[in-house]
């Protein structure tokens, strides 16, 4: 082949005029692809009158219908299956209808009302202890004890209760020195146990569990752990009201029907009606007080089965039912249950609620009574540990009040309040619990109220944090806002318990920042910092001080503003453990990045950023998570993207030089200094618009020393080769060659070291996939490269091949081959008088050269190794298992000789012909695409210069399969 041109000569300007789609005019007429389709919708009318045939009318419309809004006529289909169902279908369609008639039911109260479920946790969470419980559940026979009363029953009553105390006769279980953990689980024991014994359709005794497990609220023998223990027991009560109301549901259902949604009693068959009223009379007969009223609570929904009314009887009755109940904490939180049931089931039904509410005002000074004193003297619990334990019912008997109450009535509830001495615990759940708007509207009236309370039971300071919960959701009247803070921070500021001045300062530090300027945060910040440094009180507040830090920066966006707020950066001092200080720091990041607009250079705004980023830079060690690494890196650099001198680009470089010496652990933050550097280089030459004076000159070879220096420090193997090649192109892009070189060489030292496996995301993966795709780019750069004068022709190209051909590839790998071919139509591109691609004021080869002969054969003889090597590989691959790869190969190598090659070479020629022999010889090559390929190559033969093709288009014959 020697002597000889491989590559065909190519007109890039005519191949791409070629390759335009061309433009033909499209008449749109009145249609257009975002103009609305009209339907044209007919309608037909049968009309039967007497003594006629029936009569067809129809009308039209040109109004845009939706055909799917067309309502079925007849019967439903759907409704017609649901008729002839089996019962498994119907189970199926009663789930379904249980499912809508839960989300039916939750729906009647808005998203606007705070549930239960949400101030479960919290509950269980504050209100712990460290004393011993202990369970009492007694579930022994107690016949014969009744005396006459028994005897006076009637026969069955006499039943039911005998039916209650047989069960598992003479069975108790007394379960002592339980720590707080142990009773938990105990209880949720218990709940299993009332599962398992429903399941087992032992329906008594998961009563009787029910029953036992109510017992223990009138239990205050450790009065602290009393919100906790209320709300374990009432998830038993949930649960075993859900499952009777279920049953109840579920025997509603027969062959033919489903009980509707929202039904009515009517609706219900006797067997369900029957069922329900024994549930009721079985909870009728149960003796004690607090059980009787909770069981019966818990199934109050069931009252639907048995009359419309039955809800609105039972709630004035039960509301009645709690003033027998003698302690007022007890007391209080048998009236939170029943109006969470009562929100639950009927939340329309206001006056019971209110009924609530006013009872519990007229017993509240029991709270203050003898008898309650004695009990805390006996376990020895102060008043204010005392009172806060009616928080939670307190709050939810409130909240359920206030719900969309008209404004006559809340304040008619707070006047009732005002009345009542010692009035702090009221005053504090009104404050919870009524809407901020209300509250905040009338702040300075609820000031007037907490100075005027008695400050022994109930700190005053909890009072402020209260109203401060409510300015955080709601503005005062703008006249009142700077006296209310002055009055809030008297008394906070008083505070000497560390942690009760960092929760009330924690709340109003968000109303200080809604309302008032930097000057005022700054002051209330100093306060701050004044009382938590004595003794390092703040390594007990972080999540306070973390709280202070979120708000303060949630409402300063311009950072400017903020870092002049000069006790900011004092204040984040006091985050001395590393871990909170960290998170601290992202915190700032996050919002720096999010709201940050425009390019900065406030050296206030670098300074305390870049003590930011340090530190989270810092942090980072052997066992840092491969994710915390990411996140902080990706803050990093959001803030290393926002900092820009415009035309400064001497400081530019050297807030870069800094930002590496500090970030120098994090490799995501060395690639992104090494991107914006290029890009500075890059945006030198745009401004400078070809003027390089020597002082550009020197800053661009600056900007490519610092890339240089700065690759060899990453790990990543591929990071550091396509680093490499990128700062290689900006070189070049700025006429520095002999630095372009020395990437260019660079890369090619590197890519021995690649392994045959990665590291990608977590999982091992082979690289040579990876390394083709470097390699390919690298060679369509190379194109550009001129060569070096002391080095020969085409040097970087055969140094490249040469780590090619010594890599060791794997065993069944054609990677290689696939380079090779990339590497001729490098070389087609190399023999062409003009390149594809230029460098703007750099000569490339064909500019140097100038189509010289010397260079050609040098260009052609390369081409022949490189053709031998692909050749010598095909021929390894007459192996049966690998038949099918030497088929695709060979079709490949074909088509890249048909696309670059000069074919009227004859010996070129002839080795196509083999090529496509050899792709279609065992049958494995798809026969659509040599029939494509086929029809290319006649249509190539009709354009100018290509009629050679028609002769080699008659030598490719297409196999035929039997």
């Amino acid at each position: 082949m020697s002597g000889s041109r491989h590559s065909r000569n190519r007109n890039y300007k005519a191949e791409f005029a070629s390759c335009r789609l061309e433009a033909v005019p499209l008449e749109f007429g009145d249609y257009h692809p975002l103009k609305p389709i009209t339907v044209t919708e007919s309608k037909t009318k049968k009309v039967s009158r007497k003594g006629s045939t029936s009569s067809t009318s129809s009308s039209s419309s040109s109004s845009v219908v939706d055909p799917l809004s067309s309502v079925l006529d007849g019967t439903d289909p759907l409704s017609m299956f649901a008729a002839s169902a089996d019962p498994a279908t119907l189970a199926a369609a009663m789930d379904s209808s249980r499912k809508k008639r839960d989300r039916d039911d939750n729906s009647i109260v808005g998203s606007d009302f705070e549930p239960w479920a949400s101030k479960r946790g919290e509950i269980l969470a504050r209100y712990t202890t460290t004393e011993k419980l202990s369970i009492n559940l007694f579930m022994g026979s107690e016949k014969g004890k009744a005396g006459t009363a028994t005897s006076a029953m009637s026969e069955k009553v006499r039943t039911r209760l005998e039916e209650l105390d047989d069960f598992e006769e003479g069975s108790q279980k007394e379960l002592l020195n339980l720590t707080q953990q142990d009773y938990v689980n105990r209880i949720e024991e218990l709940n299993q146990s009332l599962k398992d014994a429903w399941a087992s359709d032992q329906k008594v005794k998961a009563l009787k569990i029910v029953i036992q497990c109510s017992k223990l609220l009138s239990d205050t023998s450790v009065i602290q752990f009393y919100p906790s223990k209320f709300v374990l027991i009432t998830d038993i009560l949930d649960t075993f009201g859900k499952l009777v109301y279920e049953r109840i549901f579920s025997m509603c259902v027969d062959n033919r029907s489903v009980l509707p949604d929202h039904f009515s009693p009517e609706n219900v068959n006797d067997t369900a009606k029957e069922t329900c009223l024994n549930w009721f009379f079985k909870i009728a007969s149960i003796r004690e007080l607090i059980p009787r009223f909770y069981v019966e609570a818990s199934i109050l929904k069931c009252n639907k089965f048995l009359s419309k009314t039955g809800i609105s009887e039972c709630l004035p009755r039960l509301t009645c039912m709690v003033r027998g109940i003698g302690d007022p904490l007890v007391s209080v939180y048998a009236r939170a249950y029943l109006c969470r049931v009562g929100m639950e089931v009927a939340p329309h039904l206001k006056e019971s609620l209110n009924k609530n509410f006013f009872d519990f005002l007229l017993t509240f000074k029991q709270i203050h009574g003898d008898t309650v004193q004695n009990q805390l003297v006996l376990q020895g619990v102060e008043l204010p540990s005392y009172l806060p334990l009616y928080s939670p019912a307190m709050d939810w008997v409130f909240q359920c009040v206030s719900y969309h109450a008209p404004e006559a009535l809340l304040t008619e509830m707070m006047e009732r309040c005002k009345k009542l001495g010692n009035n702090a615990l009221l005053l504090n759940s009104v404050m919870s619990a009524f809407r901020a708007e209300f509250v905040a509207t009338r702040s300075m009236d609820f000031i007037g109220m907490i100075k005027e309370c008695d400050e022994s039971g109930f700190p005053k300071h909890l009072l402020f944090r209260s109203l401060g919960l409510n300015l955080a959701l709601a503005d005062p009247p703008e006249s009142d806002r700077l006296q209310i803070l002055n009055e809030a921070w008297k008394v906070i500021t008083k505070l000497k318990n560390p942690q009760d001045y960092i929760n009330c300062a924690e709340v109003w530090v968000e109303y200080t920042c809604r309302h008032f300027t930097k000057r005022e945060v700054n002051t209330v910040l100093a306060d701050v910092i004044k009382h938590m440094t004595p003794d390092r009180a703040f390594e007990d507040s972080y999540p306070q001080l973390q709280s202070i830090i979120k708000k303060v920066i949630a409402h300063f966006h311009d950072f400017s503003v903020l870092f002049s707020v000069e006790k900011f950066l004092p204040f984040l001092d006091m985050f001395q453990k590393e871990s909170v200080r960290v998170e601290v720091c992202k915190c700032i990041m996050e919002v720096f990045i999010k709201h940050q607009q425009e390019p900065t250079k406030d050296p206030v705004i670098l300074n305390a950023l870049l003590h930011v980023c340090k530190t989270m830079h810092d942090s980072v060690n052997a066992l840092t998570l491969e994710d915390e690494k990411r996140m902080l890196a990706y803050l990093i650099n959001g803030f290393i993207k926002m900092v820009s001198f415009g035309r400064d680009f001497e400081q530019q470089l050297s807030f870069y030089v800094e930002a590496r010496s500090m970030f120098c652990n994090l490799e995501p933050v060395l690639v992104q200094l090494i991107h914006s550097v290029n890009r500075l280089a890059m945006e030198t030459r745009k401004v400078m618009k070809g003027n390089h004076s020597r002082k550009t000159a020197a800053f661009v070879r600056a900007c490519v020393a610092y890339c240089f220096i700065t690759i060899p420090s990453l790990v990543g193997i591929f990071t550091r080769l396509n680093l490499y090649l990128h700062s290689g192109q900006v070189a070049l892009a700025n006429q520095c060659l002999s630095q372009a070189d020395a990437f260019f060489k660079a890369a090619i030292s590197l890519v021995p070291e690649v392994p045959k496996m990665i590291n990608i995301d977590g999982k091992m993966r082979p690289s040579e996939s990876f390394l083709l795709e470097f390699l390919c780019n690298f060679f369509s750069t190379l194109l550009i490269v001129p060569d070096h004068p002391e080095h020969g022709v085409l040097f970087l190209v055969r140094e490249l091949l040469n780590v090619v051909q010594d890599y060791t590839w794997e065993e069944n790998s054609d990677e290689k081959i696939r380079i090779y071919t990339c590497v001729l139509h490098l070389l087609s591109a190399m023999s062409q008088e003009t390149y594809l691609y230029h460098v703007d004021k750099v000569d490339s080869n064909d500019s140097l050269y100038g189509g010289d002969s010397k260079f050609l054969a040098e260009n052609n003889k390369l081409c022949e190794t490189v053709m031998a090597q692909i050749l010598e590989h095909l021929k390894t691959l007459a192996k049966d298992e690998a038949l099918k790869r030497q088929s695709s190969l060979g079709l490949s190598f074909f088509n890249s000789i048909l696309a670059h090659g000069d074919l009227r070479n004859n010996r070129l020629n002839q080795l196509s012909v083999n090529l496509w022999h050899l792709a279609q010889r065992h049958g494995c090559v798809d026969t659509r695409t040599m029939v494509k390929t086929l029809e290319y190559i006649k249509k190539q033969s009709k354009q100018p210069d290509m009629g050679h093709l028609t002769e080699l288009a008659l030598r490719l014959p297409l196999q035929t399969r039997t």
